[in-house]
C-alpha cells in the first residue's frame, strides 16, 4: 500500500489517500465536503479536473475513455501518483 497527497485547488485542503482507497471515501472520513451521488461512477456529481497526477479508475462508467484521461470521479479513482484536483462543482 502507497499513500499519496491530493490537493484539491481552490480550497487548499489537502488529505492522504491510499492507493487502495477511493479519493471520496477519503474525503468523507476527513470531513472535506465533496459533491456527490450515485457513488457507482455514473452520475459525474463527484467530477473533479486532473491537473497534475494519475489515478486509476476502472468502473468510471460515466466517462469516456478521453475524459477519463482529464477527469476523476472521486467515488471510483484512486491515486497512482501525488494529485492535484480542482473539483468542477
Amino acid at each position: 500500500m502507497t499513500d499519496y497527497t491530493v490537493e484539491f485547488v481552490g480550497t487548499g485542503e489537502t488529505i492522504t489517500v491510499a492507493d487502495t482507497e477511493t479519493i471520496l471515501s477519503r474525503c468523507i472520513e476527513a470531513g472535506i465536503a465533496q459533491e456527490y451521488s450515485c457513488r457507482v461512477g455514473m452520475c459525474l456529481a463527484c467530477s473533479a479536473e486532473i491537473l497534475e497526477g494519475e489515478v486509476t479508475q476502472p468502473a468510471a462508467r460515466g466517462l469516456t475513455d478521453a475524459e477519463a484521461e482529464r477527469y476523476a470521479l472521486t467515488c471510483m479513482a484512486r491515486p497512482l501518483s501525488d494529485l492535484q484536483l480542482d473539483p468542477c462543482i
